[in-house]
């Protein structure tokens, strides 16, 4: 037997194996902790796996923060069937009136909110929405999620969903005791090419699965020159933080293709490290353009380039890249890996026994990536890609997603992403914190479903 081959267990043999991993697992100290504080479901609380709302005829839909990013969702909401907009929140008062203008010219009339620190919570009480969408800093995404599930509506946050496990913790308890859905929306997984690859992973063109890359590689430094957008409060998380923290882009499809977290595999522990940090600093020295003028001064202890491992339940590994400062093309590395061949992404590319030219003859690209892509269509982009394309937000990504959460609940359907995978994917932040500052010790994923992923239905390919 050669022993450098992946010793893929048969799916029969998976759900017993399990408990001995966890075992195994525990026995380390830094494992332990990790096991051990996995919260008790609370009474009364549903499992939220495939949970699917009753029906809602006309969603009365709310959003908070109308920035660059709030803004276009703001307008892409308002023209979709089956939407009633009934308010804008911003801090910002021209952001809130500029947005609620253009929701307004859409045929709706919306209640605007702005000034006050709490308006958002003026406008969930006084509105009553059946969604709220939440694109504000991260740091309110947590808070803003469980006050609009309290007070009885689905949450649709950008992404991180939290960036603590505390927060994780409190999204995963409150959406379960309400009832209500609290999705991270993780726009990538609603690109062309990702839905390409999950019909042909769902369909076994590459056979048993075994490895994935993921990456956000993004040069933003020149957001520290952008006003009071973005880069004026996402700057000093830079700064103050050390680890893998804007992984979901990239994670978010590489994990459905793996159905983590959805009867066929779950998240098992990640290793993380980060490069020195220079880039930063240097950017910020030489800049004439700085947006606040204490940019200069920080003391980024943030590396500049953060590289993780996630070993799965079934022992499949995931490389996780974050990198938001060199200056190199952009990418989200989209790399998947089965026994019979492996799909990558930037360029799109792929590489399958049967159905590419052979292995050592390169990769199918263009026109041969082109013509197998077509076949692999993925039904849901048939349906609406070409008007997803024509209404915008990164390609048509945005548009998608935001339709498919208000089909899900005028249908009565289960959202494309349920909030334990939000959880998950959003977790690597503060477990790769600890893990870069623990020199790159292996930290456990919490078990947000409590062991209910075994019983959860992969994501099927939709039509």
């Amino acid at each position: 037997m050669n022993t450098d081959t992946p010793n893929i267990s048969p799916r029969r043999n998976f759900i017993k194996s399990i408990g001995s991993i966890t075992v195994g697992l525990a026995a380390l100290p830094a494992f332990a902790n990790a096991q051990t504080s996995t919260p008790s479901r609370k009474a009364d609380a549903k499992y939220m796996g495939d949970f699917a709302a009753p029906k809602i005829e006309k969603v009365k839909v709310a959003i908070i923060g109308v920035g660059a990013r709030g803004s276009g969702h703001a307008s892409h909401l308002a023209t979709i069937d089956g939407v009633d907009f009934v308010g804008v929140c911003d801090l910002v008062e021209a952001r809130a009136k500029r947005s609620a203008n253009n929701v307004t010219k859409k045929g709706h009339t919306p209640k605007v909110y702005f000034g006050e620190e709490e308006a958002w919570k003026k406008m969930l009480s006084e509105t009553k929405p059946d969604a709220v969408f939440i694109a504000t800093p991260w740091d309110h995404h947590a808070p803003m999620c469980v006050a609009a599930m309290k007070a009885g509506a689905h949450a649709f946050s950008e992404v991180p969903i939290a960036y603590t496990l505390k927060e994780l913790w409190e999204i995963v308890d409150t959406s379960e005791a309400t009832g209500r859905h609290c999705m991270m929306m993780e726009n990538v997984n609603y690109g062309r090419e990702e839905l390409v690859y999950l019909n042909m992973v769902r369909q076994g063109v590459l056979g048993d699965l075994l490895h994935g890359e993921a990456a956000y590689l993004h040069p933003l430094c020149s957001q520290m020159e952008n006003g009071d957008s973005t880069g004026s409060w996402r700057t000093f998380q830079y700064a103050n933080r050390n680890g893998n923290l804007y992984p979901t882009h990239g994670l978010g499809p590489v994990a459905q293709y793996m159905s983590l977290g959805r009867t066929e595999d779950t998240f098992g522990r990640i290793v993380s490290f980060s490069s020195p940090a220079k880039g930063r600093h240097l950017y910020a020295q030489k800049s004439t353009k700085l947006s606040n003028p204490a940019f200069k001064d920080l003391d980024f202890n943030g590396g500049d380039l953060s590289t993780s491992i996630i070993k799965t339940a079934l022992g499949r590994t995931i490389m996780v890249q974050w990198d938001e400062t060199t200056p190199r093309p952009y990418s989200r590395h989209n790399y998947i890996a089965g026994v019979k061949g492996a799909m990558a992404g930037f360029p799109n590319r792929m590489s399958i026994e049967g159905l590419t030219k052979g292995h050592d003859q390169g990769w199918a690209e263009n026109e041969e990536w082109e013509a197998i892509a077509a076949k692999y269509e993925h039904p849901l982009f048939k349906r609406m890609g070409e008007l997803s394309k024509k209404m915008g937000g990164h390609g048509g990504m945005d548009f998608l997603m935001l339709f498919r959460i208000i089909e899900c609940l005028r249908e009565g359907q289960p959202l494309d992403q349920n909030v334990y995978e939000g959880c998950f994917w959003s977790a690597v932040g503060p477990l790769s914190e600890k893990s870069v500052a623990e020199e790159g010790t292996p930290q456990v994923f919490p078990d947000f479903t409590r062991g209910n992923w075994k019983t959860t239905k992969p994501l099927g390919i939709i039509s």
